[in-house]
């Protein structure tokens, strides 16, 4: 599912697409919460369904957030949302 500029998710706000994986879609978007930029990663339509895809997912989040290196971006959010499947930022 492609998500187009102006669309919400949660408090962030999609800006624009970055790019797409065989796993993924990801965005840059705005965090209307604390006014930055952020990218965010979308668990592909047609996985979204698939238990084994969402913890997939959330184990390279927990991953993730226990880097700590300045070429390695910061984890900010995981969440799930209706018709998006998972996401991180």
């Amino acid at each position: 599912m492609a998500l187009t500029a102006g669309t919400k998710l949660g408090p962030y706000e999609i800006q624009s697409a970055l790019g797409a994986g065989g796993m993924g879609e990801v965005y840059r978007a705005l965090d209307t919460r604390l006014d930055r930029t952020v990218a965010i990663k979308v668990l592909a339509s047609p996985l979204s369904s698939s238990p084994e895809l969402k913890q997939r997912m959330e184990r390279e989040a927990r991953a993730i957030s226990s880097l700590n290196h300045p070429n390695i971006c910061h984890l900010y959010d995981i969440a799930a949302q209706a018709g998006t499947g998972c996401r991180f930022c």
